[in-house]
């Protein structure tokens, strides 16, 4: 989307601030746009973070993007809202990555101006919380954190906006979600919890010792550059519960992928001056480990790519998946070889 198409969608949605209602048939967007700034990119990392510090929210890490060429800048932040871990505490340990919430600010455009968006807190519960039977309250607990963000945001010189952004999705794909069209079949029609894959498994009395493990092992790893997928760097560790812990990992191959894909064929805000318009897909970073206690077992689990890629970048459109059908593959089978070096 161009800056100027943004701006003009502000003059609609600007200080948008009461909870989003969806209806059933409603289309969502697993980002939202909201925030156009109208400081520089420093000014708003500066506005946000004082602004972060004074909420509710809890920040865990932040990590700058490395953007093709320098191109364009990036920030990620990791967060979580307590109010939405305690409402999702009963809930099984498998479903913590819906509460690690992501915002990223970003420049963008012809005039490279800041923007802020959030991965979509509501879309994630109805993904990960389908099957619970309080879906219809984490819905709203997820609404309530997507609100915190919201208001923190709010502090930053600019214009509120709530503006779904691509891949937009019902509210009953989401709570299906195997993937998109035909590339379902590369996802192997995997809902989130098929497409848990274990790296490893131990004894429940373990847990914590396997934690400090791949923590350890991925602060030691050795990262490549952008050609090969090679080492992780951690970016958060999360203890959500007692039994149920997120680490967040990413690499300059991953993040070198991911921009250049969703850019690739799209022509809204690409430009001589903005010509990796996909860097408003950031906020998918980082990449999730889990480590969880269940059934007597400790066990290490990512995500098959594949369908996380869908997840996040099916607006990139299917050419984009066939061109790079093997660069899923590559970064699963590579944070599975960096963690099990220490197991």
């Amino acid at each position: 989307m161009k800056a100027s198409t943004i701006l003009a969608v502000v003059t609609i949605t600007a200080l948008f601030s009461a909870p989003f209602s969806f209806a059933a048939d409603d289309d969502i967007g697993i980002f939202e746009l909201v925030h156009a700034s109208s400081v520089s990119f420093d000014e708003t990392t500066n506005a946000l973070e004082a602004s972060l510090a004074d909420s509710e929210l809890v920040l865990h890490a932040t990590h700058d993007v490395r953007v093709p060429g320098k191109s364009h800048r990036a920030r990620v932040y990791v967060l979580t809202s307590p109010a939405y871990s305690e409402a999702a505490s009963g809930e099984s340990p498998r479903t913590i990555s819906a509460q690690v919430l992501r915002i990223a600010v970003f420049t963008h455009g012809e005039s490279q101006a800041t923007f802020i968006n959030m991965a979509n807190p509501v879309a994630h519960a109805m993904v990960f919380y389908a099957n619970s039977s309080n879906y219809d309250s984490l819905v709203k607990a997820a609404s309530g954190a997507a609100n915190e963000i919201r208001t923190a945001v709010g502090a930053v010189p600019g214009k509120a906006m709530s503006v779904q952004a691509e891949p937009i999705r019902s509210e009953k794909h989401y709570r299906k979600f195997k993937g998109d069209g035909p590339a379902r079949m590369m996802a192997k029609f995997r809902t989130f919890e098929k497409s848990q894959l274990l790296i490893a498994e131990e004894g429940a009395a373990l847990f914590a010792d396997v934690v400090e493990r791949v923590e350890a092992t991925l602060a030691s790893s050795a990262v490549a550059g952008i050609d090969e997928s090679k080492g992780w760097e951690p970016v958060a560790t999360i203890r959500l519960r007692d039994d149920a812990v997120y680490i967040g990992v990413t690499n300059p191959y991953i993040e070198d992928k991911m921009i250049r894909i969703n850019s690739r064929f799209r022509k809204e805000g690409k430009s001589d001056a903005s010509p990796y318009p996909g860097v408003d897909h950031v906020t998918a970073l980082p990449t999730d480990v889990l480590v969880v206690r269940e059934d007597g077992k400790t066990l290490v689990l990512h995500y098959g790519q594949m369908w996380r890629m869908q997840l996040y970048f099916w607006d990139s459109g299917y050419r984009a998946f066939t061109a790079n059908v093997g660069v899923p593959s590559s970064i699963a089978n590579s944070i599975e070889d960096t963690i099990n070096q220490g197991l």
